[in-house]
């Protein structure tokens, strides 16, 4: 087997180039002759190693979806399907249907493309609806339509045949059931959005209240706090009330001063909108009234609680 090998604490370790085969025997050998300083009598020295199996008891399941919302836009831009162990890759559009009220499956609803845009953990899958079925005036739109279209229900379904990484089956299908809302040309506005500042010497959370649902993922990394000598702040970000709300919470306590939230502009709300900019451009339109920068800061202050200096 290709590997590397090296000693350890008076031990050889041996490093394979590649991942062992769940299930299959290997067996080793060392021969004490070839050592240096070795004996010429020593007979070879043989082990065999039973690498475990996979386990054929289907455990992993879809724990969520974003956007969570019962209601989105009619120019839904894309869904995040979250898995509880690692899938496997390849084929994945034979397990996923996009089906309306009548039970009928959308028609391509997906942009398909050949790299799946899985996280590195191979938990968290980036299902992007075909902009083609979203932007007017383009030909899919005129000649096939939406894949949503507003006042009508839907139900994206993910089917058990789904193998996760170890072979293994899903153990139950998921359908999450939506109704479908106008579309979203708007941008999201920073200035809309309203801060709830925690009290100095706490390690409260900050919450961050949007007008609108904003992208699960991204909302969770393209927002920072930063201090008032310019610093970011670490600490643990999270979503609530269906992606409405944003919430920091410090990995120190909170001082007494002034803050920035710090948002890039490629920030997006559901419908892909980012800020200063409409997903659906126009491109005989000119970029006047578009931001020029790549971030916008909203102001902020901690203070003391009453009473306190």
């Amino acid at each position: 087997m290709a590997g590397s090998y090296r000693v350890e604490s008076n031990a050889l370790r041996f490093e394979p180039q590649f991942p062992l085969e769940p299930g299959l025997s290997y067996r080793a050998v060392i021969r004490p002759d070839q050592l240096p300083n070795g004996s010429g009598a020593a007979a070879p020295v043989t082990s065999v190693y039973q690498s475990p199996r996979r386990s054929a008891t289907p455990a992993t399941l879809v724990s969520r979806v974003y956007p969570s919302a019962d209601t989105l836009p009619e120019n839904l831009l894309k869904f995040y399907v979250h898995f509880t162990g690692p899938m496997s890759r390849g084929n994945i559009y034979d397990y996923i249907r996009l089906r309306d009220e009548s039970g009928k499956d959308v028609e391509l609803p997906f942009l398909e493309i050949g790299e799946e845009l899985w996280d590195p953990t191979m938990t968290r899958l980036t299902l992007i609806i075909d902009p083609g079925r979203i932007k007017r005036g383009v030909r899919p739109l005129e000649e096939i339509g939406p894949a949503l279209e507003a006042g009508r229900s839907y139900t994206l379904a993910i089917e058990r045949e789904w193998r996760d990484g170890a072979g293994n089956p899903l153990k139950e299908s998921f359908q999450k059931v939506f109704k479908v809302a106008p579309p979203d040309r708007e941008p999201p506005d920073p200035a809309l959005w309203k801060i709830e500042a925690p009290q100095a010497g706490s390690r409260d959370r900050l919450a961050v209240i949007f007008p609108e649902p904003m992208d699960h993922a991204l909302a969770q990394r393209l927002i920072r706090v930063a201090g008032e000598p310019g610093g970011i702040l670490e600490g643990k970000v999270s979503l609530e009330d269906q992606e409405r709300r944003w919430i920091f919470t410090p990995d120190n306590v909170w001082r007494r001063g002034r803050y920035q939230l710090i948002i890039q502009t490629t920030l997006e709300d559901l419908a892909g909108n980012n800020i200063g900019k409409p997903f659906e451009v126009d491109m005989f339109e000119g970029p006047e009234g578009r931001l020029s920068t790549t971030t916008v800061k909203l102001s902020f202050e901690i203070q003391n609680q009453r009473g306190e200096k």
